[in-house]
């Protein structure tokens, strides 16, 4: 999600326009950048087959990205036959408010700038080979982008009903660190996950983390980390679940979350349903 951090921002936010869009300027990467690209998305792509759900390894393959940093409007061509989106060029991270905007008119914001090769293992905001690695393939995916519509629907109306510490935590345990199960066992969808060297396997295979069964209400009253891997992880059996989920009107969940207090990232619920109890569960 985009939302506010204390660093200071990378990218030129000095030649956007109103909306936080930029031009791509697909020809300014340098051919270092398109080989740390190219590091970058092999490491991944062998991954990925192992711990990625089906859905998310159908969609790379057809996108065919490993040869460099891809071209924004070529993949826009594709993507908007596939399910009416776009992705658009932005410096940085963006405020709330336009972000939730540009989902809700099935617009995806992708970073243009690369990390440095010393960052090739973790980078502390999202950048291009996070936003498009990790995001654009399950664009491709109805279900899933109906649901990132309704998502960024819910949030523009979130802006004025003081929610929107809620519609984090639901995105940060779905779209960015989300798990599936699937016939062939848990998978990710995540981005975060996805998008991982270190995280994609220790999502699916490491007894310390919980992972619980998808609650929509315990998933927006429970805080995330965003300087280590997940202490939980919620398991979805679908995207029609995430979709269904988003479906009603969250003004009454708002105000019958309002006043109670977080739970911990760790904590484990008596009425949680347990896929795993993770070995420091609290």
């Amino acid at each position: 999600m985009a939302g506010e951090t204390e660093h200071k921002l990378r990218g030129n936010y000095a030649s956007m326009r109103p909306d936080f869009t930029v031009d791509q300027a697909w020809g300014a990467y340098s051919e270092a950048e398109h080989e740390l690209w190219r590091r970058l998305y092999r490491r991944q792509a062998g991954l990925v087959p192992r711990y990625a759900c089906d859905e998310y390894i159908e969609s790379l393959a057809k996108l065919d990205f490993g040869r460099g940093i891809p071209r924004f409007d070529a993949v826009n061509t594709k993507l908007a036959r596939a399910t009416g989106w776009q992705i658009v060029a932005v410096p940085g991270l963006l405020p709330d408010f336009t972000f939730f905007d540009h989902l809700a008119h099935r617009r995806f914001p992708v970073t243009v700038w690369l990390r440095e090769p010393d960052e090739f293992d973790y980078i502390v905001e999202p950048d291009i080979f996070h936003d498009f690695f990790g995001h654009v393939p399950l664009l491709f995916h109805p279900v899933f982008a109906d649901y990132l519509e309704a998502y960024g629907k819910g949030g523009v109306k979130a802006q004025g009903l003081d929610a929107l510490d809620f519609l984090a935590r639901l995105y940060w345990y779905t779209v960015e660190f989300g798990l599936v199960a699937t016939p062939k066992g848990l998978r990710t969808y995540g981005a975060g996950i996805l998008s991982s060297g270190g995280e994609i396997a220790y999502a699916i295979e490491s007894e310390r983390p919980n992972r619980l069964g998808f609650d929509l209400l315990r998933i927006m009253q429970t805080r995330y980390k965003i300087d280590t891997f997940q202490e939980t992880y919620f398991v979805i059996s679908g995207f029609r679940e995430l979709f269904d989920a988003t479906a009603p009107d969250f003004t009454p969940y708002y105000s019958a979350l309002r006043p109670l207090e977080p739970h911990a990232a760790s904590a484990v619920l008596a009425t949680d349903r347990i896929v795993h109890r993770g070995r420091e569960a609290a």
